[in-house]
């Protein structure tokens, strides 16, 4: 018989609205309902909490790596594993390793990672994320340069192929490097495609979003911006319906007054959703580390490259959240719902993460009444936690 438990003893934000008095119910790996306290059904085991609050587990779409490693670096199973501990011990339960622009090799190398690991049913991975190679140089931040190239007819059946062996398949694109036509086959493949790093038109832009695009990449940053007579990226970001958009949120990448800017201008039913766009030093102490050769420095909350370029982020997924709520001032409930239900929306998912609704996977984290991590659980299990 599958293990049937009842998490009392804490507010229950079940993706939706917060819940006092009442009960959590898992079966197994899915959550089966959440009711009052006094109607828990016979035959469930009972775990309390000590207050505080019961939420979905976090849904990173954009993580590059953690627990000292880069995917990039380490296209193995076991570097996948290790990135999505680390997360986990941060109050991530589902994510999408990254690649960040690499060779063909290491392209075909991560791909064979990630279909293994989902065989293995890795916790907490939930796909792969390509960001690159086919982005425009002139806004290629950390990537490197000379990866960067065209989508061709021999990428684009690739892709074609590989999407049907992985739970969800993403992708980072310019519109500079690809043809609407070569989207619109990856969208009817079942991919799906996000646009950035890329110094597009809004009408260049546009044609992918009418081709089927349905995202952004960290939104301002390595895009065109909005101006006077052209909108740009930022623009077709806020002003299409149909586009979500990643937000980096750690004071570094974007403005709080930005943010607060963006949120209030972002036309729906499009969201802007977290993203950690996390590295190697994610759940570790490490000060420093490489990438495709060149060294990253972790100083003051910004890892950069020697030159002072932005790389990446030095951010977990919940300390995303509580910038968003303390400091730009969301209420407690949106912030978690901009790390969960809404990215869970972006890759087709929502009913199966961000929301602790009955059929969804028993996804969960548990923040004490200060507002610490205590635990996180993935498909019914107490996995890595808290954090340090």
């Amino acid at each position: 018989m599958s293990e049937r438990i009842a998490f009392t003893g804490a507010e229950i934000f079940d993706g939706h609205t917060t819940r006092g008095k009442a009960a959590l119910l898992i079966e197994s790996d899915q959550v089966t309902d959440v009711v009052e306290r006094d109607d828990i059904p016979a035959g469930y085991a009972h775990v309390v909490m000590d207050g505080g609050i019961i939420s979905p587990g976090l849904v990173d779409l954009q993580v590059n790596g953690g627990g000292g490693i880069m995917l990039n670096s380490r296209p193995d199973v076991e570097a996948i594993k290790t990135l999505c501990a680390a997360h986990a011990a941060c109050g991530t339960s589902a994510l999408l390793p990254t690649l960040i622009t690499d060779t063909r090799e290491v392209m075909r190398r991560a791909v064979d990672a990630a279909i293994e690991a989902t065989r293995q049913a890795v916790p907490g991975m939930i796909g792969l994320h390509l960001e690159g190679p086919h982005l425009a140089a002139s806004r290629k931040g950390a990537h490197m340069a000379d990866l960067i190239r065209p989508m061709d007819e021999d990428d684009l059946i690739f892709l074609e192929q590989t999407v049907g062996e992985l739970p969800s398949l993403m992708i980072t694109l310019a519109p500079e490097s690809v043809t609407e036509d070569q989207v619109a086959r990856l969208i009817a493949a079942g991919l799906t495609i996000s646009l950035g790093h890329s110094d597009t038109s809004y009408a260049g832009a546009r044609r992918l979003v009418c081709s089927g695009a349905r995202c952004v990449t960290h939104l301002f940053n390595a895009m065109s911006q909005i101006s006077s007579r052209e909108p740009g990226l930022v623009g077709v970001a806020l002003e299409s319906p149909e586009l979500a958009a990643g937000l980096i949120a750690d004071g570094h990448h974007v403005s709080i007054e930005t943010i607060n800017i963006a949120l209030r201008s972002k036309v729906g039913p499009g969201r802007i959703f977290l993203i950690s766009d996390a590295m190697a030093v994610a759940g570790t102490s490490l000060t420093d580390f490489t990438l495709n050769g060149r060294r990253i420095l972790r100083r003051d909350g910004r890892l950069t490259l020697e030159d002072g370029t932005l790389a990446g982020a030095d951010l977990d997924l919940l300390s995303a959240v509580q910038f968003i709520h303390q400091r730009v001032g969301l209420t407690r409930e949106e912030a978690f719902r901009m790390a969960s239900l809404y990215p869970s929306q972006v890759i087709g998912r929502e009913g199966e993460f961000g929301v602790l609704t009955p059929g969804a996977r028993a996804n969960f984290l548990w923040l004490d009444a200060d507002g610490n991590l205590g635990c996180t659980y993935i498909d019914g299990r107490r996995v890595l936690g808290p954090r340090k």
